[in-house]
């Protein structure tokens, strides 16, 4: 991780070289965006090396993000920083509009250069309503999801078992757990995973 995060200040102040998805350095799955902080945070304060928010523009390789709090943030997609949107992606397939998470390091000018980057990734609980061919329809605190299957992309876990794209397994009334990516405007999700119980 040290080294990594050296590479990725390097970058950054001798002003960064192409811009590239999950690297040789790995990506992080999208499983890490929800994490623990970082060790050196006390708990109760914000974590200084992450950020969230909606992209409110993008020029060169730096995202504006405005964040939940009101606060503006600049995110810096270097060489290294590992993105995810239903899985990894290029740089260009962030755009404005889209939610983020974002793990990196604080430069001395308040950028975080992103270690990895996780757009429109949602994480949600609740009860399989309906089920066609192609989407579950979930019932998430009362609310409607509406969950695509993604072909070639979404899976399913039950217990223990490896991830499967087989999705006929599931049932309505059924407790789940989706890992997705978000369409932003929308109470829709697409399908990375489907965790259930059993």
């Amino acid at each position: 991780m040290t080294s990594r995060r050296n590479m990725l200040k390097s970058a950054v102040l001798a002003g960064g070289a192409g811009i590239v998805g999950a690297t040789a350095l790995g990506s992080l799955g999208a499983e890490a965006a929800f994490g623990a902080t970082s060790p050196q945070v006390e708990p109760g304060t914000p974590d200084p090396d992450f950020a969230e928010g909606r992209i409110r523009s993008i020029k060169g390789n730096t995202l504006l993000v405005l964040g939940s709090n009101m606060v503006f943030h600049n995110i810096r997609v270097v060489d290294g920083t590992s993105l995810w949107k239903l899985g990894p992606v290029s740089f260009e397939q962030a755009q404005p509009g889209d939610g983020l998470y974002a793990r990196g390091v604080r430069m001395p000018d308040g950028v975080l250069a992103a270690e990895s980057v996780w757009l429109n990734i949602v994480n949600i609980k609740g009860h399989i309503r309906n089920i066609t061919s192609d989407k579950l329809h979930l019932d998430h605190n009362g609310k409607e999801i509406l969950c695509h299957v993604v072909p070639g992309r979404s899976v399913a876990v039950h217990s223990d078992a490896p991830a499967s794209s087989d999705l006929s397994s599931l049932r309505v009334s059924q407790h789940v757990q989706i890992l997705g990516a978000w369409r932003p405007g929308t109470n829709e999700v697409d399908i990375a995973t489907v965790f259930s119980p059993h």
